[in-house]
């Protein structure tokens, strides 16, 4: 499957069905792909606005509905195992493997963090958390914990409930939460704080880590409950106040229980309906092993008692192979009713099927008259089809050209004759002129851009070229500058053979095409006095032969200059830094001319001058960035003073500085001359970041320490392993002094040998005594070569 793409294949349904698929299915391509080629999802929730998609690698990327990046939180080491929003989308909450927590706005400063010594499994955020009365948030591993915000905005936890397995899901519905742990559901009121019910779950044989439940809340007091093969819808209600007593003022009813063929992975509500992904496991019929199959979709009716299947697909989502029941999650948008399938090597959106879709699907059956009639009561409708019917008159009607102008101007009758247009058959066979000059007649009065389209893509001897001629002529009196007509007319002539007429067109519009009809139909005698006209509007020549070669033009290159400036000034800048050959001061003259700011700065910073280049991103750009930036890459003490004198009275460049000045200056330099009193944006958070660089600094500086000291005693045990190891001295070395063998002819007799680490030897008594300046004895060789002169190492006696 090609990703972005629509496809039903290989979403099929097992059976071959005559009826009508509910859904369409499309992958989540673009930063998706990028993320998943390298990570696994864990767990994704979804917003109206956005998408939230946490990894095993503890990342959590904030997605459009395309699945691009907009941005991107690096959490924690490992798995991301839930993400939280509130229904603002302002604010969410995060938790993984290594039981980190984290709350925080994603358009504020506010935050909360915490470390647990367990696993977190689930989080959630009140729905409405962006409300200062409705900061709360539950967690649950061990336990479920209920956090609020109370006076001096610290944060306070409640224990809600523990002591029966992990927390595997929770599920947060206006003042009402959902969770499940080993032994079943649970409701809790935050208004009262009080547990309604428990639900308990059916199958116990089942491990709760590998089939977990899923829950969903299809409005504010219906939550539907599917774990295993069993779902259960219960709703939420009001206990009349006689009944009271000691109960909880709400309860529990299951208005339906059914059981499903396949183990269930998530839910969703669609209308009066239930969305069913389900995990599936089949045998084989070869090696009679269970395996994992592909997941499905299910549209389900839910009865009391019982449920009915609306419709069922098999989907082919990536790596479906390796996947347990646990690994799938469906989440959906309320809004838009669309469903995510979401797995750790694909990401699949599920949607309901329009007016297209069941056009497309008539075709696909054949059924080209139910076809055609839906596309006309749903002409307001349908976006992409528009009468696309048109494309199945090709297989109806074949080469019969009496049938072919007999559909035509049927569809003339309901008004869709540019619909047919690109299916009209172009030869064999060939329709009347007529029925093509219509169809011209009809894009000139409304499209003339899809007029040009058809000029280009039809074969001129399939119309009369003199009629449509003069319809463009008659169109062009209304409106003579219109550079479309002005151009296909010239396309015209040229199909006539009337290449003065279209040449005269082409140099009018200084349309490029001219150098194409020139050559091809040679027509230089005809451009002898428009050379410079010709030149004049196709500037790009030097500009290719520059991206060509650097060099060869050179002698333009001050010209060049100028040219840019005045027609493209988005090359200025890369032929400024490009080019070896061009004067700087002429072009630094054309750029402080035309007030070029970015262009004046480079060509200042490359004559030397880049004090000036500072002053003119600070003063005429504003842009403290861009100017910490510069005395960044110039590296010179005096731009950094500079820098600070200009940043000292003005409160965003010093945070600027504050922020990045740590890591290339002493920060105690800016931080003395701030003026007492002076408020500065974020101080607190600069000067923490100041902290941390510092710190790091300062680690780095240990570590670096660690490293020399390591090194240096690894290489002193090395020369001392390799002074420690013998040398051999045999009847082939001599003495570097007398050039005698270093070894008497007569072993018996008594001598003396030394030998230097430098591998240099010598007779003892051919050696000159040590000065009384230094005991140590150097090899004669190596001092008078000026290299290190080694001290004896051995000396040999018998």
């Amino acid at each position: 499957i090609s990703d972005g793409c629509h496809f039903s294949l290989p979403f099929v349904q097992e059976e071959e069905s005559e009826e009508e698929p509910k859904l369409k299915y499309e992958r989540l391509s673009n930063g998706v792909t990028e993320i998943l080629q390298k990570d696994a999802a864990s767990c994704m929730t979804v917003h109206d606005k956005f998408l939230a998609l946490g990894t095993h690698y503890g990342k959590v990327y904030l997605l459009d509905v395309q699945g691009n990046i907009t941005q991107k939180f690096d959490v924690s080491p490992v798995k991301i195992n839930q993400i939280s929003l509130d229904e603002s989308g302002e604010h969410m909450g995060v938790c993984s493997e290594d039981g980190k927590v984290q709350v925080f706005g994603l358009y504020s400063g506010e935050e909360f963090h915490e470390t647990f010594d367990c696993p977190i499994k689930i989080i959630a955020v009140h729905p409405h958390f962006v409300r200062s009365s409705c900061k709360q948030f539950v967690t649950g591993g061990k336990k479920l914990l209920l956090f609020e915000r109370s006076w001096m905005n610290r944060w306070k936890s409640a224990v809600l409930h523990e002591g029966e397995g992990n927390i595997r899901s929770v599920k947060w519905r206006g003042h009402l939460i959902a969770w499940a742990n080993n032994m079943g559901v649970k409701i809790f009121d935050i208004i009262s704080k009080q547990r309604i019910t428990n639900v308990p779950r059916d199958d116990i044989s089942l491990r709760p880590d590998m089939y977990p439940c899923s829950l969903c809340w299809k409005d504010n007091v219906t939550l539907i409950i599917g774990w295993g093969t069993s779902v259960k819808v219960c709703s939420v209600k009001e206990r009349h106040a006689s009944e009271m007593r000691d109960l909880p003022s709400r309860y529990v009813e299951i208005v339906s229980q059914f059981e499903t063929e396949f183990y269930i992975s998530g839910l969703a509500p669609l209308c009066d309906q239930l969305v069913v992904l389900s995990y599936v496991k089949e045998i084989s019929e070869k090696t009679e092993r269970e395996y994992c199959a592909r997941p499905r979709l299910d549209i389900i009716q839910p009865l009391s008692e019982t449920c009915e299947e609306i419709s069922s697909d098999a989907l082919t989502v990536r790596g479906f192979q390796e996947n347990e029941c646990r690994d799938y999650h469906l989440e959906y948008s309320e809004g838009e009713s669309l469903f995510y399938i979401v797995s750790p090597r694909d990401v699949v959106v599920a949607k309901e099927r329009d007016q297209d879709d069941h056009i497309d699907w008539l075709l696909e059956k054949k059924k080209y008259e139910e076809a055609l009639m839906a596309a006309e009561i749903s002409q307001k409708n349908i976006k992409r089809h528009k009468i696309l019917v048109s494309v199945k008159c090709q297989k109806i009607l074949g080469k019969n050209a009496a049938l072919w102008e007999y559909e035509v101007y049927k569809f003339k009758e309901i008004g869709q004759l540019k619909a047919i247009s690109p299916y009209l058959p172009r030869g064999d066979p060939v329709l009347k002129p007529l029925i093509y000059e219509m169809i011209l007649h009809e894009f000139l009065e409304s499209d003339y851009e899809g007029f040009a389209t058809l000029i280009r893509e039809w074969p001129g001897d399939l119309y009369n070229n003199s009629v449509i001629v003069q319809a463009v002529r008659d169109h062009l009196k209304k409106d003579s500058q219109n550079k479309t007509l002005l151009k296909t007319l010239a396309e015209l002539y040229t199909y006539d053979k009337n290449y003065g007429n279209a040449l005269e067109i082409y140099l009018t519009l200084r349309h490029k095409d001219v150098f194409q009809l020139i050559h091809k139909h040679n027509l230089f005698s005809s451009i002898k006095d428009k050379i410079v006209l010709l030149m004049d509007f196709d500037s790009e020549y030097l500009h290719k032969l520059f991206k060509r070669d650097h060099h060869k033009g050179q002698r333009y290159h001050e010209k060049q200059i100028s040219l840019y400036a005045e027609y493209d000034r988005p090359n200025l800048l890369p032929f400024l830094r490009d080019s070896t050959h061009c004067p700087l001061e002429k072009a630094l003259e054309i750029c402080q001319q035309r007030n070029f700011v970015e262009e004046t700065v480079y060509l200042l910073s490359r004559m030397g001058n880049s004090r000036s280049a500072l002053k003119m991103i600070m003063e005429e750009l504003h842009d403290v960035d861009k100017a910490i930036e510069f005395a960044k890459e110039q590296d010179d003490g005096e731009l950094w003073e500079d820098l600070i004198l200009y940043s000292i009275d003005k409160p965003p460049f010093i945070t600027g500085l504050l922020n990045n000045i740590g890591t290339h200056v002493d920060p105690i330099l800016l931080i003395h001359r701030i003026k007492e009193g002076m408020e500065i944006p974020n101080l607190r958070d600069s000067l923490v970041k100041i902290l941390q660089d510092y710190n790091l600094q300062i680690l780095l500086r240990e570590g670096c320490k660690k490293i020399l000291v390591a090194d240096s005693l690894s290489l002193l045990k090395k020369m001392h392993r390799t002074q420690m190891k013998g040398v051999l001295v045999d009847e082939e070395n001599i003495c570097e002094s007398c050039l005698s063998p270093i070894l008497p002819s007569d072993a018996a007799k008594p001598f003396s040998v030394v030998v230097f680490h430098c591998r240099h030897m010598f007779h003892k008594e051919c050696l000159p005594m040590p000065s009384m300046n230094s005991a140590a004895q150097f090899c004669n060789i190596c001092s008078a070569k000026n290299r290190g002169p080694g001290s004896a190492i051995l000396e040999m006696k018998k």
